[in-house]
């Protein structure tokens, strides 16, 4: 047989091999076998495979050495992980040595194997592990799999240990790389895609600890911190189980996606969850209940690794010089900066210490943590606080004086919760600790939001912040309890996962809570109510005509007085920014604050004394006068004419400032010059208005036009004058959500708009935007309401469905072909749903007739499922 025949035989049976070796340990992880026996396993059978490579390319085994590095120079290795390699070479290698490197490599990419190489001699090595730690790290991880072992330990003498990274700056440079890498996933494992390699409290702060250890000490495992003393039996199997746990749903990733794939995407998260044996119940989806198994493994791992990593630093920095103790307190004192229990007794003595410990922290703003002994001594003594220790006046006292401290709070609070104190503590708290929500609108586990929701409401006590929110500081500083205000921030999800109104249960918590704390029954009932009603303003603001001054009044009495909607109104504001950060918009701010500032003049007015339709109206052109005649005296006069056509519901619905900006511009106009559209960016966000003649099709055409811009409608309010014309106002934003500003993008807003709308009805329909991956992960049902509006004589149409590219421009087409107007329109996106407000009428401006309700439906369902 010729060589190039054998050549090929040998690359046939590698190919068949390494494919064997896979396929024969995915059926394996599929039969049961855990992914801790099979990662070891896995790189066992690449290394045959890799041996037998080298031999066949023939590279004299004193030249050269094939090295593992990584994760598989750890020994292992999940089904689609790269395959790091290192062939290390003498510092001039001969050209016939290079050209074997070269086929030898060439080989590997044949075979389909994700191999990542470097090819360098030890003095390479050396010198790229001095100027990047990362590679000092890779080569410390090597191990030898063909080939010279001598350049392996040359290698490995030139270019790890302490000549190359001292234990101080090794240990620093890990943890730099692994607060940026936190910040990439906003310093949270608790996001609903987290990553299981990458994202805090990952597989990756696990490793670092093991670098770290042997870096200082030459370890070559966890287990070997135990006889080190810096780890004890129960800490090390919870590490390891954790691991394991971590490992599992990596290797199932690796199989279900077949590719690399660390992230744990909503697509891939209900056939995990299915694979690990959860199931639906009444009030958690298998996926929530698989998810929540995930963050709460994630959220031990952090404490454990927080405590691991704060031991060995202080191993390697503090001398004994530093380790004079400072006395603080009766219990506590501070080493090197740090806050340190005075014996390791002092819970047992003094149970209480437990929450002593963090107002302690806020009362010494230079202490700079806690130290690891003392994480320890917290961590083993959680089990104290139980129904007594909860009873006990000294550990409410102390609870409600962390909450009332002028700094620290939620940085505490946020400590407590990874120590396990807060959960401890609270019960109810624990219970949602790791909970997450399967959609895309709540983007954090219920207690990941809690927290940044009092994060959101501290906030608003610090100087610093009050460029982000200067409503929420003004009213923030007149509160006369603001800890009332974490309390209900603390327990307004308290009660998710349990089934039934979350916002009820959550306030007889609350309301039991404070009681409990002596707050008194004003206190009490108020924090009950926030908790009850935090779902109340910014249900009204997005899903209610807030120019309605009935809406208003409505909302006055639920509120009953200026305390509460001040407490309110900042709840609900730190509520939507804890959710998804992508929520908060000028829109939505623009929402709350008019509900808040029409609520506080109705309340000022008196609840018995509702505000007249012709007052607002008067009271709006007034206002908007002024404004015409400071830019210029003559157009007060000029506008009166069409103010005459615009009717009630203009001036109802419109703030002063847009009467003031449409009159300006439209005063005046010709025939030949409709419609008109103008756009600017005013205070809710990119705003558009449309002048026209009033006719079929227009906003249809409208949100087609805006969807090709690549503009989402956040609203939309369409009124028709006694003239003919109509007067289409539009907020609108990009598709991250962000106004448009730039002024070549306002002016072709205003040709395109322009253009189309010259002929509505031969505007394209279909829409060219692609479906979000996120969104495919998920299907909502779709369903219509029709609500009766007698007093304004018009319809209320709800329609919840699925979020879809053109949605909002399918309901208008399908509106219009039925002969169905819109006047209004509130539009709201949670996530993968959309929520959809239409106020609408028949072609004459009356409600819909009963008669016709179920027809319509029919069809407009009809139109929206065919386009999902």
């Amino acid at each position: 047989m010729s060589t190039r025949r054998k050549g090929q035989v040998n690359f046939k049976a590698l190919r068949d091999s390494d494919a064997s070796v896979r396929q024969q340990i995915i059926t394996r992880f599929n039969a049961g076998e855990p992914a801790n026996e099979l990662v070891q396993a896995l790189a066992d059978g690449v290394d045959r495979v890799l041996r037998r490579a080298w031999q066949l390319h023939g590279i004299d085994k004193q030249v050269a050495a094939l090295v593992a590095v990584g994760g598989y120079g750890r020994g292992e290795l999940h089904p689609a992980s790269d395959i790091d390699l290192l062939i290390l070479t003498e510092t001039q290698p001969s050209p016939d040595t290079l050209e074997k490197i070269q086929a030898f490599v060439a080989h590997l990419w044949d075979l389909h194997m994700d191999i990542g190489h470097s090819v360098r001699s030890a003095d390479e090595c050396a010198r790229q592990a001095r100027e990047d730690v990362s590679v000092a790290t890779c080569m410390m991880e090597s191990r030898l799999l063909a080939g010279s072992s001598e350049l392996l330990q040359q290698m490995q003498d030139c270019a790890t240990g302490e000549t190359v990274w001292s234990s101080r700056a090794f240990v620093h440079a890990k943890l730099d790389e692994q607060q940026h890498r936190h910040q990439r996933f906003d310093g949270t494992a608790y996001k609903v895609e987290p990553n299981v390699k990458e994202s805090p409290g990952g597989l990756r702060d696990l490793q670092i600890v093991t670098w770290i250890a042997r870096h200082h000490f030459g370890s070559n495992s966890l287990h070997e911190l135990v006889s080190l003393g810096f780890l004890e039996a129960d800490e090390f199997q919870a590490l390891q189980s954790g691991r394991d746990f971590l490992w599992q749903v990596r290797f199932a990733l690796h199989v279900d996606a077949d590719r690399h794939e660390d992230r744990l995407l909503f697509e891939h998260q209900r056939a995990l969850a299915a694979r690990f044996g959860y199931t639906d119940s009444t009030s958690n989806l298998a996926v929530e209940q698989f998810m929540r198994r995930y963050y709460r493994t994630v959220m031990e791992l952090s404490r454990l690794t927080e405590m691991l990593l704060e031991l060995l630093v202080e191993a390697i920095e503090i001398t004994p010089l530093d380790a004079l103790p400072s006395p603080i307190n009766r219990r506590f004192q501070s080493i090197s900066g740090y806050l340190e229990a005075r014996d390791k007794h002092v819970f047992e003595r003094h149970s209480w210490a437990l929450l002593e410990l963090f107002l302690v922290l806020q009362k010494n703003p230079e202490l700079k943590g806690v130290r690891a002994s003392t994480m320890r001594l917290v961590r083993n003594h959680c089990h104290l606080i139980d129904d007594e220790f909860r009873a006990d006046i000294r550990a409410r006292s102390l609870f409600l004086e962390i909450l009332r401290q002028p700094r620290g709070v939620t940085h505490e609070l946020e400590r407590m919760h990874r120590y396990g104190v807060l959960g401890a503590y609270l019960p109810a708290f624990d219970r949602v600790a790791g909970r997450m929500q399967f959609d895309l609108f709540h983007i954090y586990t219920v207690d990941e939001h809690t927290l940044k929701v009092l994060g959101n409401l501290r906030g608003f006590a610090i100087a610093e912040k009050e460029h982000e929110h200067p409503l929420g500081n003004a009213i923030f500083d007149r509160l006369p309890k603001p800890e009332l205000l974490y309390i209900a921030g603390l327990f307004h999800d308290i009660a998710k996962g349990r089934g039934g109104d979350h916002s009820q249960l959550g306030a007889a918590d609350v309301m039991a809570f404070c009681l409990d704390h002596g707050l008194g029954q004003y206190s009490a009932r108020l924090c009950a109510w926030l908790v009850s009603n935090h779902l109340t303003m910014s249900t009204t603001s997005q899903r209610r005509d807030i120019s309605d001054p009935e809406v208003v009044h409505e909302f006055a009495l639920i509120v009953g007085d200026q305390i509460h909607l001040d407490y309110l109104y900042l709840l609900t504001v730190a509520d939507i920014r804890g959710t998804n950060p992508k929520l908060w918009n000028d829109w939505r701010a623009s929402l709350l604050r008019d509900l808040y500032v029409f609520t506080s003049r109705a309340l000022r007015a008196g609840l018995e004394n509702p505000l007249e339709r012709t007052e607002l109206i008067l009271e709006t052109q007034q206002q908007a006068t002024t404004v015409l005649n400071l830019l210029d005296p003559s157009l007060p006069e000029l506008v009166k004419p069409f103010w005459k056509h615009l009717g009630d519901d203009y001036f109802l619905r419109s703030t002063a400032d847009e009467v003031a900006w449409h009159s300006r511009a439209l005063t005046g106009i010709s025939d030949d010059a409709l419609p008109v559209v103008l756009a600017r960016v005013g205070h809710r966000g990119t705003e558009v208005f449309v002048y026209a003649r009033d006719q079929e099709f227009l906003f249809a055409a409208t949100c087609s036009m805006f969807d090709r811009l690549g503009l989402s409608i956040a609203d939309a309010r369409i009124i028709t004058a006694d003239n003919g014309m109509t007067m289409d106002s539009y907020v609108v934003m990009d598709l991250d959500g962000n106004p448009v500003s730039n002024p070549h993008q306002l002016q072709e807003i205003e040709l395109q708009l322009h253009e189309g709308l010259a002929q509505p009805r031969s505007v394209r329909r279909e829409t060219s935007r692609v479906l979000k991956r996120q969104l495919r992960a998920f299907s909502t049902a779709t369903e219509l309401r029709f609500i009766e509006d007698a007093s304004n004589a018009r319809t209320v149409l709800e329609v919840v469905t699925a979020d879809r590219p053109g949605l909002l421009a399918r309901i208008g087409w399908s509106l219009a072909d039925q002969g169905v107007r819109l006047q209004n329109a509130k539009i709201s996106t949670f996530g993968e749903r959309a929520e959809d407000v239409f106020f609408v009428t028949d072609a004459n401006n009356c409600a819909l007739p009963q008669q016709r309700l179920d027809a319509i439906r029919t069809t407009l369902k009809n139109d929206i499922i065919s386009g999902l």
